[in-house]
């Protein structure tokens, strides 16, 4: 274990700075070999750099625990502080961003809601102001079950996640999407005009949820709270393929509202108000704090409220009020 006091220091040496970008890989990536590839060195040169910063802060930095590492408390406060050393040199080094002659690509994980109901109003504004500027976009699949460190992976390999406001903790965000709920009924449910909590309870769903958001989704919530498990029958990573799923069945399926317009033309299906108490769908933009003080990433940031709003301020058409 290293536990020597620190030597003071009066000056930042040259080897200070060229280990910089080392110390905040290490810290971010909690792994030797993960933070060897976030920089483009070698898992040895990697581990010869962490045994240096192990003796120049007189601290393990990484311990391991079980089959992972965890920062100490020393790195902990430390990754805040590289973070910020790091932002402040790259805007030395750093060209202006102008977005009306960037060719930079910025790369966003979503769910199928959030692109469709993003893409008409982002699509024509990037190109109007930065008609250079490249759209990537992930579809998120199950990544809503992954862990603390892959969902860390995933905010460091794009410019941002959007996720609902409670299942990402520690990072910055800013609200993008509201939204409500409607159920998508097939035509052999013995449903009438309105779906009741017994409906959900005893009817068989086509669940839209990742594992992990089966336990947080409005939906699932409230439902438990009144002591009953949904029977998930079917599981989907798209809210656009629940319809083919629910029609023709006694199978039900919560979408978000404003995707209804967008569904395809089934037989069989029928969309029905929510009979949830609270009933909002809400989403944020997650980003890496590395990111904040980039123009870049602030103008993207920016775009993205802007088509946002825009999608918002039009009404969803062709469902139940």
């Amino acid at each position: 274990m290293y536990s020597a006091t620190p030597q003071p220091r009066t000056t930042i040496s040259s080897q200070d700075l060229v280990s910089l970008p080392v110390l905040r890989a290490l810290l971010r990536a909690r792994n030797v070999t993960r933070a060897g590839e976030d920089i483009g060195l070698t898992q040895s040169a990697t581990s010869n750099a962490l045994a240096r910063l192990r003796r120049r802060f007189g601290d393990d930095l990484l311990v391991r625990v079980g089959r992972e590492y965890e920062l100490t408390p020393l790195a902990q406060g430390l990754l805040e502080r590289t973070d910020q050393a790091f932002d402040a040199l790259e805007r030395v080094f750093e060209d202006p961003f102008d977005p009306a002659t960037s060719t930079r690509e910025f790369v966003l994980a979503l769910s199928d809601y959030s692109l469709t109901i993003l893409s008409g109003p982002l699509v024509p504004l990037t190109r109007s102001e930065a008609p250079g500027v490249r759209l990537g976009f992930q579809h998120l699949n199950r990544r809503d079950d992954r862990d603390d460190a892959d969902l860390a992976d995933l905010l460091r390999s794009s410019d941002g996640v959007i996720l609902p406001p409670d299942y990402v903790r520690g990072y910055p965000s800013i609200r993008l999407l509201h939204d409500s709920w409607v159920c998508v009924v097939g035509s052999e449910a013995p449903v009438g005009d309105a779906v009741t909590v017994d409906h959900m309870a005893n009817l068989p769903w086509v669940s839209t949820f990742g594992p992990s958001l089966r336990t947080s989704a409005p939906p699932v919530r409230q439902l438990r709270a009144l002591g009953m498990e949904p029977h998930i029958e079917v599981s989907v990573d798209s809210f656009l393929a629940a319809p083919s799923l629910v029609a023709g069945t006694n199978r039900i399926a919560f979408i978000p509202k404003r995707l209804t317009p967008h569904l395809p033309d089934l037989p069989g299906v029928r969309v029905l108000p929510s009979p949830l108490n609270r009933n909002e769908h809400l989403l944020s933009l997650f980003w890496d704090s590395s990111e904040t003080n980039d123009p870049g990433h602030r103008w993207f940031r920016e775009t993205l409220l802007r088509a946002a709003a825009e999608a918002m301020e039009t009404p969803p058409s062709g469902t139940a009020d």
